[in-house]
């Protein structure tokens, strides 16, 4: 009774999460909704990369576009540049920089002037005393000059030796020691702890040799070898002698182991008075500068200077101290061996006949220099030429001797 009495409840039915559909139908529509709602992000997003691509493309049309017409304006600027360097053009020397667009340079008139520099030029060539090209008509500085631009003081080859110079042996082993050894063999003056000689005098009556003799040293030791002759130094406008004297030095050191032999100093180097004009001012200036090169330039640097004069007598006190010029050379009118050793060296490529003596020669009393005996050769061959002979005889050399050696005393009558 009880148990009939009993009532049992229903189980409730089962209750699926809130989260999961409860139909096949709603899964299916919810799935189709999320599939869609990614298909407008990625047409969006694609749409924005379309509109991004196509802007890219504009960018590029417009930058090629604008390359273009820089390539053009690039070219009518060079070719302005060329036209503007093209045009004759005045050499002047630079001073100092002012700031990146404007320097001061001096011109040939002596005069100075404040310019625009080009904006191609490169700035780092722009040291104080560079040779520079100015424009004709505005003066701008539109180019600069190489350091070899100046003509007349570059770099010369020589090809002379010593053993071409007859004679001389007691001044070629003085040049040695004071050029050649110090050049090539630097070290030996360090060991022992002294200074090479700084420069070196040859001096003596014209025609015995110096110019020669110092060439052969520049052969001989393969140095670069910078001649000027001491004229060449006074020029027109003021200061232009001493900024060639700088420039002399500066190349010197440019191409060390460098020998500068300066000719026929005493036309810049007399001793100093009190000058009245300004071309005696001129030249003393240059004086100056050179003695201020010879004190002031390093001695690590292997550059070593030769003078020549025939007048030694005249030369100022302050260039021939030591210090300066340390060693002096004399190179005397050669006596009876020199001669013989320069007849040898002359003669050794003629043809002479057996019958030519040159000790007869050699012996005569008359004072005659190495330059002399080479005219002496020099005629006589040309004698034999004139005689369309191709033996010089002994006829020969005595029209030679008679021609350079016993002038007759009515020579140049018209200055007596």
């Amino acid at each position: 009774m009880a148990a009939s009495a009993m009532v049992l409840d229903p189980k409730p039915p089962c209750e699926l999460p809130p989260s999961l559909p409860s139909t096949r139908s709603d899964l299916n529509s919810g799935w189709l909704e999320q599939s869609s709602s990614d298909d407008d992000d990625l047409y969006s997003r694609l749409k924005s990369l379309q509109r991004q691509l196509e802007f890219i493309d504009i960018q590029e049309e417009y930058v090629k576009d604008e390359l273009k017409n820089l390539k053009r304006e690039l070219l009518r600027a060079q070719e302005e540049v060329k036209r503007i360097q093209s045009v004759p053009l005045v050499i002047g020397q630079f001073m100092e920089m002012v700031d990146q667009n404007n320097g001061i340079v001096g011109s040939t008139t002596g005069s100075n002037y404040y310019v625009r520099i080009l904006s191609t030029i490169n700035r780092e060539l722009l040291k104080p005393s560079a040779s520079v090209a100015l424009h004709r008509h505005s003066n701008a500085l539109v180019d600069v000059l190489p350091p070899e631009a100046d003509s007349s003081i570059s770099l010369l080859s020589q090809s002379e030796k010593p053993d071409d110079i007859g004679g001389c042996d007691i001044q070629k082993q003085e040049i040695r020691e004071a050029v050649e050894l110090p050049l090539t063999h630097h070290e030996l003056y360090k060991q022992i702890g002294i200074d090479p000689p700084r420069g070196v005098l040859l001096y003596g009556p014209p025609g015995t040799g110096k110019t020669m003799l110092a060439k052969a040293v520049a052969n001989h030791t393969t140095a670069a070898f910078i001649r000027v002759v001491g004229s060449e130094f006074v020029q027109k406008y003021l200061g232009e002698g001493p900024r060639m004297v700088r420039d002399v030095f500066r190349l010197a050191k440019e191409n060390a182991p460098a020998i500068i032999f300066i000719d026929e100093v005493d036309a810049i180097a007399t001793a100093r008075f009190d000058a009245q004009t300004g071309a005696d001012r001129e030249v003393q200036r240059i004086l100056m500068e050179l003695l201020n090169q010879m004190d002031g330039f390093d001695q690590t640097v292997n550059v070593k200077v030769i003078m020549a004069t025939n007048r030694a007598d005249t030369l100022d006190p302050a260039l021939l101290r030591p210090g300066r010029l340390d060693r002096k050379i004399e190179f005397p009118l050669p006596d009876r061996r020199q001669k013989r050793l320069v007849f040898q060296v002359c003669t050794a490529k003629m043809n002479l006949s057996d019958e030519v003596d040159l000790e007869d020669y050699v012996s005569r009393p008359d004072k005659i220099s190495a330059a002399e005996i080479s005219a002496i050769c020099q005629e006589a061959g040309m004698h034999a030429v004139r005689k369309n002979r191709y033996v010089i005889l002994p006829k020969d050399f005595e029209k030679g001797y008679r021609t350079n050696v016993k002038k007759p005393d009515t020579d140049f009558e018209f200055y007596k």
